[in-house]
């Protein structure tokens, strides 16, 4: 399946979607989830177009990195030095937006096995 470029993410990332970013560089944006599953509940987009975690190459490998250091500068930054990270990858995982997104939870406890 190719890249929608109509989802919600990608409209976000051309601002026709007005969001307040929390954090914005040449590589990734993050911002609050509109339906939070916990007090913190933040997402963060790569600006390049990939559908899912499933659809990365090799060459993806620094942009997942950042992803990554992106999301725990961002929970430190809201004052939750630890928060929970999550990637759902494809439909059968809980994936909405077909757009690859990180979810940053924090703000309560977070039990295993989730959901």
């Amino acid at each position: 399946m190719s890249y929608d470029p109509s989802n919600v993410f990608a409209r976000i990332l051309r601002r026709e979607i007005p969001t307040r970013f929390l954090h914005e560089d040449e590589h990734c944006v993050a911002f609050h989830d509109v339906a939070p599953q916990a007090p913190l509940h933040v997402l963060v987009i790569p600006r390049r177009p990939l559908r899912s975690l499933g659809d990365a190459a090799p060459a993806d490998a620094a942009l997942l990195g950042h992803l990554l250091l992106t999301a725990a500068a961002v929970a430190r930054q809201l004052g939750h030095p630890e928060a929970r990270l999550v990637i759902n990858n494809g439909a059968a995982a809980g994936q909405t937006v077909f757009h690859l997104h990180v979810h940053v939870l924090a703000g309560r406890a977070l039990h295993w096995p989730p959901g």
